[in-house]
C-alpha cells in the first residue's frame, strides 16, 4: 500500500468521530478530497523542513503559521493513526475578548478577559507565597494568551471558520466564548478548516504523516536539532509488522498535548488520587520525559482539571473514554440536578463545579468512580444548543421528557428557577446569566406541563492537565524554572496542554483551544525563522 493510500485512509477516518449522522456525510466528502494529496514532496529537499510533533490545533496552527511566514517546508508528525488530536473533540468553543461577534451594546467591549483568566489561576498565581518574578512569568504568558484572542478568532473567521454565536461559560464574567451558528462542533470545523486550508494553499511544502512516533530529541551543542522517530508498516500477507526508525533535522515544535488519558503513567505520578476516574482523552502516554530529558523544566504538573460534565452513556456506564458534556449546555441555560434538586451554580469555574459534585455520594462502576447527576436543558436552552443536542440525543446520551413526566422534586426546582430567571428572586447558588432559558418566564404562567426538556447523566472526569514544560511568552521551551532568570532551549518550542504555566490551578473553558492558535503561531513563527536562518 502506498504511503498516499495510507494518508488517504488517514483522513478519511477522521469521520469516525461521530458528530452526527448527517454530518458523517458531509466530513467523507471533504475529508476525502484532503486526502487525495495529504502526502507530497518537499519544494526544496536540501534545505531543513520545520518539524511540528503532534496534529492536534496547535500542531495545525504552528504549521499553518510557519508556511506563512516562509518556512522551506514543514513536516508534520503524529503518532496517532489519524490527525486532530483531543482538539476535533472540543464542543464548547474559542475564548476572544474583544470581539466583531461580541454584543457590546448589551454587555459593553470586553476588557475582562485578563482579570477573568488571573482569578482562574488561583493560588499558583495570587497566593502570598508567590514570588514577584513567579507572578511576572505566569502573567506575561496569561496577557500573550488574552492579547492575543481577538485575533486568533480573525484568523480563523479569515480562513472560513464560522465563529458567529457566542455564549457565557463558567468562571467568565462575559459572552466570550465562540462557536459556529450550524452543527458542526468548533473543534472539527476548526481543524477540518485548517487541513483543508493547508492541501489548498502549501500542498508543494506540507507532509502530514501519521502512525510517526517521536522518540528522541536530538541534540547537538545544547541546541535541539531535529527528531528521531518510528513508524510501523504491516505486511497484508503474512501480518508481520515491520518497525523502523528515522531521523529527521530542522527546528522543532512541540504539541503533543497533555497527559490525562495517561491513567498509569504520568497521571498516577502526580496525581495518583484521581484514580478510577472516567477521562474524556484517548488513552495514551504523556510526552513530556521527551522534552524533559533535554532540559526542559516542567511546572503544575500536580494541577488537573477535573471536568464536572463527562456523560455516562445509559448502554456503557462503566466506558473509560466519556464524552464530554460541552459546558456551553450550562452556558446556554442548564441545570445541575442531584435528587431532583440543584445543588451548585452551574456558572462557576469547571474546579468549583467539580468539588460540589464530588461532594455528594459517588458509586462504583466497573471499577469507576462516578456520580448521579442529571444535566437538565428546557426547550430555550435546547434550541440554543441544537447542534450538540442533535449529537446527544442521538447517541443516547440525552433523552426527551414533557416535564410532566419529571418527578415532584424536579418540578418544583424548575419552578424556583424560572423565579430566579425572571429576576423576581436572587439565584440562592449567585448565578446571573441564564443563557437562552425560557420555561417558565412569562410571569404567572407557571411552568407548562407539556413542554419538552432534555435530561442525561453526568459525572465528573479528567479533561484537562494544566501542567507541562515551562515555556514563554515567544513558545520557546525554558531550562529554567518558572520565575527565573530564561534559559531557552535553542531549536525548540512548544504550544498546546504540553506548556504549562498559563493556567494555574484552573482553566477557563475556551481557553485550551484558545492556546492551540495563539501560542501554536507564534511558535510556527519563530521556528520558521530559524529555519530561513539556518539555526537548525
Amino acid at each position: 500500500m502506498t504511503r498516499r493510500r495510507i494518508l488517504s485512509i488517514v483522513f478519511l477516518s477522521i469521520v469516525l468521530i461521530p458528530i452526527t449522522a448527517i454530518l458523517y456525510h458531509r466530513f467523507t466528502a471533504a475529508i476525502s478530497s484532503l486526502g487525495k494529496s495529504s502526502i507530497v514532496h518537499m519544494a526544496n529537499p536540501s534545505s531543513p523542513p520545520v518539524i511540528v510533533v503532534g496534529a492536534g490545533l496547535a500542531g495545525l496552527s504552528a504549521t499553518y503559521s510557519a508556511l506563512q511566514a516562509g518556512a522551506p517546508a514543514v513536516r508534520l508528525l503524529e503518532r496517532a493513526p489519524k490527525p486532530g488530536g483531543n482538539s476535533i473533540k472540543a464542543s464548547s468553543g474559542i475564548n476572544g475578548a474583544p470581539t466583531r461577534y461580541q454584543n457590546a451594546a448589551k454587555y459593553g467591549v470586553d476588557q475582562s478577559f485578563w482579570d477573568d483568566t488571573v482569578r482562574s489561576a488561583g493560588t499558583r498565581l495570587r497566593a502570598e507565597s508567590v514570588t514577584e518574578a513567579v507572578r511576572s512569568h505566569r502573567q506575561s504568558l496569561i496577557s500573550t494568551l488574552t492579547g492575543h484572542s481577538a485575533a486568533a478568532i480573525d484568523f480563523l473567521v479569515d480562513l472560513g471558520v464560522d465563529l458567529s454565536v457566542v455564549a457565557q461559560l463558567g468562571g467568565h464574567s462575559k459572552p466570550r466564548t465562540h462557536r459556529g451558528a450550524g452543527k458542526t462542533p468548533p473543534g472539527a470545523a476548526i481543524v477540518t478548516t485548517l487541513l483543508n486550508k493547508l492541501k489548498e494553499q502549501h500542498a508543494n511544502r506540507f507532509e502530514l504523516l501519521t502512525g510517526a512516533e517521536v522518540t528522541k530529541l536530538l541534540t547537538e551543542a545544547e541546541r535541539v536539532t531535529g527528531v528521531e522517530y518510528r513508524t510501523a508498516t504491516t505486511d497484508t500477507e503474512t501480518n508481520a509488522t515491520t518497525t523502523t526508525t528515522h531521523t529527521l533535522h530542522g527546528p522543532v515544535v512541540f504539541t503533543t498535548g497533555g497527559f490525562g488519558g495517561d491513567t498509569h503513567g504520568l497521571l498516577a505520578k502526580y496525581r495518583p488520587d484521581l484514580a478510577g476516574l472516567p477521562s474524556t482523552n484517548d488513552p495514551r502516554p504523556g510526552a513530556h520525559t521527551l522534552l524533559s530529558a533535554v532540559g526542559a523544566r516542567l511546572v503544575d504538573m500536580e494541577s488537573v482539571q477535573v471536568h464536572p460534565t463527562g456523560f455516562v452513556d445509559p448502554a456503557n456506564p462503566s466506558a473509560r473514554v466519556k464524552f464530554l458534556a460541552a459546558e456551553m449546555l450550562r452556558g446556554e441555560g442548564a441545570v445541575l440536578l442531584y435528587k431532583g434538586k440543584r445543588f451548585v451554580n452551574e456558572l462557576d469555574t469547571r474546579e468549583r463545579v467539580s468539588e460540589a459534585v464530588m461532594k455528594l455520594l459517588s458509586v462504583e462502576e466497573g471499577g469507576l468512580r462516578q456520580w448521579d447527576v442529571q444535566i437538565l436543558l428546557d426547550p430555550g436552552a435546547t434550541e440554543a444548543a441544537a447542534g450538540h443536542v442533535g449529537f446527544y440525543l442521538w447517541k443516547g446520551l440525552l433523552q426527551k421528557k414533557k416535564v410532566k413526566e419529571l418527578d415532584e422534586t424536579t418540578r418544583q426546582t424548575l419552578l424556583e428557577y424560572a423565579a430566579a430567571v425572571r429576576g423576581e428572586v436572587k439565584d440562592p447558588f449567585g448565578r446571573v446569566a441564564f443563557g437562552h432559558w425560557r420555561l417558565g418566564t412569562e410571569e404567572g404562567s407557571g411552568i407548562d406541563e407539556d413542554a419538552e426538556v432534555c435530561i442525561g447523566r453526568v459525572t465528573p472526569i479528567v479533561h484537562f492537565t494544566m501542567g507541562g514544560a515551562v515555556f514563554n511568552e515567544r513558545a520557546q521551551v525554558l531550562a529554567s524554572e518558572i520565575g527565573e532568570e530564561a534559559k531557552p532551549i535553542q531549536g525548540l518550542w512548544a504550544a498546546g496542554e504540553i506548556t504549562g504555566g498559563i493556567h494555574g490551578d484552573n482553566r477557563l473553558g475556551g481557553s485550551s483551544l484558545l492556546e492551540c492558535v495563539v501560542f501554536g503561531r507564534i511558535a510556527g513563527e519563530q521556528a520558521a525563522k530559524a529555519a530561513l536562518e539556518g539555526k537548525a
